[in-house]
């Protein structure tokens, strides 16, 4: 029986391409994380300042918001490999760079902010196109469950990157935590060139033409399709207003709990341990409802608001583990419904609306968060982004009465 349940919660893993891509992400997110940390870290060495970092997440996101949606369009005209290769290459790039400013002492805001635009250029092409590629990889059905294997190889990451981020700034300083991501994109790079494009699934794809006009067409198809426009409306409020933890965490954790980089790594990774929680429940389940969407968009939001409420490690800690079990079981949820309702050829754009709401408006988001807390504090500002999701949630509930019938029957 338990040898049952093992191979249901892994089921996507037979698809050698599939475990390829996998496991070169789980290499290159714990790099990506430790490079997270190590950027927020130095900004705030810098600058002592909350809005600094609000701004310097806004200008990497900024590409996401204003390309995505073309973005969308190359991943269905374009061999999704292809695309990830040259996005992946890019971003190795920059971390390269970024590691030699810091370690020869010429790094300073200007360059970090120009440098994240850059990475935000790479991920505004990169987010649509890793996200799209997932159902090529598996095939319709076990699309739920290596949705659900990824969030949990981003969250193994996100419990693993952070710690060894703190303790690499510690013991070597930013610049050797930097150069560790550098190298982790290699692994999806031997990843991507070892797959066997023969094995792929779904690869119908759309022809050249106006992408103003392709853009339209699936933005269209999103707000046309209930189940999609459910979807988008929980993401537009949660995505600009409850997913910036690449600036809350570390406020929560210098200004509120008053703690070193270590304590801003464990704090991050805590949040992981109930991510992985709700990616391995999800994995082993296959279900993507619409139940379980609000659910976690309800639970996510009442999490959001406990921790702008505490001020003790005791009362943060459990409420962060919560709120990451939460955010992965709507986050989860949402991707893997969207790119199941999606065929093929409207796939890549589908999910760029997903890229655009969940990660493109964290500019907006974080502008917000960082000003909101320079001015008003740390813990007014979380209880404030709280009371927008919770506005986001009942929006939404209230679409989803008035449009049940129009939806898919589930099972």
């Amino acid at each position: 029986m338990a040898q049952r349940g093992v191979s249901q919660t892994f089921r996507a893993f037979k698809n050698r391409n599939y475990l390829l891509f996998w496991c070169g992400q789980v290499v290159s997110q714990i790099g990506t994380w430790m490079q997270r940390i190590g950027q927020a870290w130095l900004v705030l060495q810098i600058t002592n300042s909350p809005l600094a970092l609000g701004v310097l997440t806004g200008i990497q996101f900024a590409p996401v918001l204003l390309f995505s949606l073309f973005a969308g369009v190359l991943a269905d005209r374009l061999p999704k490999r292809r695309l990830l290769i040259i996005t992946q290459s890019i971003m190795l790039v920059q971390a390269a760079v970024l590691t030699l400013l810091t370690a020869t002492h010429h790094i300073n805001l200007t360059s970090l902010y120009i440098l994240a635009a850059v990475l935000g250029v790479a991920s505004a092409a990169d987010n649509p196109t890793r996200q799209a590629f997932v159902s090529e990889l598996v095939g319709p059905e076990d699309v739920p469950n290596a949705v659900a294997l990824n969030s949990a190889q981003f969250n193994t990451a996100r419990l693993v990157g952070p710690g060894l981020g703190g303790l690499a700034i510690a013991a070597f300083g930013v610049a050797g935590c930097v150069l560790l991501n550098s190298v982790s994109f290699v692994a999806v790079l031997i990843g991507l060139v070892l797959m066997r494009p023969a094995e792929f699934h779904g690869r119908e794809r759309i022809g050249r033409g106006n992408m103003f006009r392709q853009v339209w067409e699936g933005l269209r198809y999103g707000a046309q399709t209930p189940d999609l426009a459910l979807i988008v409306i929980l993401l537009a409020i949660l995505g600009t207003f409850g997913y910036n933890f690449t600036v809350v965490l570390p406020l929560i954790a210098v200004y509120v709990l008053h703690s070193s980089s270590i304590g801003f790594g464990a704090l991050t990774s805590t949040m992981a341990v109930g991510s992985l929680l709700a990616a391995g429940g999800i994995a082993y389940s296959g279900q993507a409802s619409r139940r379980l969407l609000l659910a976690g968009g309800i639970g996510f939001t009442i999490s959001l608001l406990g921790v702008g409420l505490s001020h003790w490690w005791i009362m943060t800690i459990p409420m962060v583990v919560l709120l990451g079990l939460f955010s992965i079981a709507f986050q989860a949820t949402a991707n893997t419904r969207m790119q199941l309702v999606s065929p093929p050829a409207y796939r890549g754009r589908v999910m760029s609306i997903y890229t655009l709401l969940f990660a493109g408006t964290t500019p907006i988001g974080s502008i917000i968060v960082g000003f909101a807390a320079e001015h008003g504090g740390v813990q007014w500002m979380v209880i404030e982004m709280a009371v927008m999701c919770g506005v986001g949630v009942a929006v939404g509930a209230l679409y989803l009465s008035r449009s049940r019938d129009r939806m898919l029957v589930e099972s």
